[in-house]
């Protein structure tokens, strides 16, 4: 699912890459814009943690026309007079205006590095409300943002993550060059996709794709021997043997009809449906008629 990805973001996706400081997610990031730049899209990067030079380490050379840089590294808050992009204008209307000062005549890919930083001096939910006008506005074709989970509580990682339409979530492998993405990828539909890959990055940023995690091979080629038996600790037997099994089947249950009683009811004999009364020599009958003052 990593390498679908990889291939092209749809028109209005928006993709998170969730790292910790276990593991950093800045250099699937960077493969992520090296893939767009060899698909010869156009990228502007709000760049807030690292420098240009250091962001376009690895890149294709050749389509650093097509890569548009807004510095918010140098002075991120806006202390100085400098024109560099600050967190302060991260807003639709100056995002939209952003984007739009390129020669490419289509939309835009939006690469956020990071919206941890951003979501330090701006409220989530006007971030969230932002992400939500960009994906709806047009004016870029997709967003690819880095989030550091562990910078933030649960709730605002679960409100941005509810917005995006893939989160892939990297986490140390057991080698040194590896990591596990956990992908979570939801389609149009609602339908939403869950896998675990083992990947490595190339020096040339090129994502080598190792295999799934032991245990998901195991739960894959095994999936009974994972299933928990709910009698197994029990102090009581609720499974039955053969014997009793088979003296289950012949017990005939007194709200359920035999062959016999369900042909006598079903085939009528003779006289059926007439009503055979005999008095009694006690019964009780009361000669007077009981609606005689009825009488006119």
């Amino acid at each position: 699912m990593l390498s679908e990805l990889l291939q092209g973001t749809d028109s209005g996706g928006f993709l998170i890459i969730q790292d910790s400081s276990s593991c950093t997610g800045r250099h699937l990031l960077k493969s992520f814009i090296n893939a767009a730049l060899n698909r010869e899209e156009a990228i502007h990067v709000l760049g807030f943690e690292v420098s240009e030079e250091e962001l376009g380490e690895g890149l294709t050379t050749s389509a650093h026309q097509r890569l548009r840089f807004h510095n918010a590294y140098t002075d991120p808050l806006g202390w100085t007079d400098n024109l560099a992009f600050t967190v302060h204008q991260f807003g639709l209307e100056e995002l939209t205006h952003l984007v739009k000062q390129t020669s490419h005549p289509k939309p835009v890919t939006l690469v956020i590095d990071s919206l941890s930083w951003i979501l330090r001096h701006v409220s989530p939910p006007v971030v969230c409300k932002t992400l939500q006008q960009l994906k709806r506005g047009g004016a870029v074709r997709a967003i690819i943002g880095l989030l550091h989970a562990d910078m933030h509580q649960t709730g605002t990682v679960g409100s941005i993550c509810h917005l995006a339409t893939s989160v892939i979530t990297v986490a140390p492998g057991m080698k040194g060059d590896e990591a596990v993405a956990k992908i979570t990828k939801r389609s149009k539909s609602g339908k939403v996709t869950q896998d675990e890959e083992i990947f490595s990055i190339k020096e040339d940023l090129t994502v080598i794709i190792q295999s799934k995690p032991s245990h998901l091979e195991h739960k894959q080629a095994d999936p009974e021997e994972q299933q928990t038996d709910p009698t197994a600790n029990l102090t009581f037997n609720l499974r039955l043997s053969d014997t009793e099994r088979k003296a289950k089947e012949k017990l005939a249950l007194p709200f359920m009809f035999s062959k016999e009683k369900k042909t006598a009811l079903l085939h009528s004999g003779q006289g059926s449906g007439r009503i055979l009364y005999e008095p009694d020599a006690n019964d009780d009958f009361d000669q007077e008629d009981p609606d005689d003052d009825l009488d006119v």
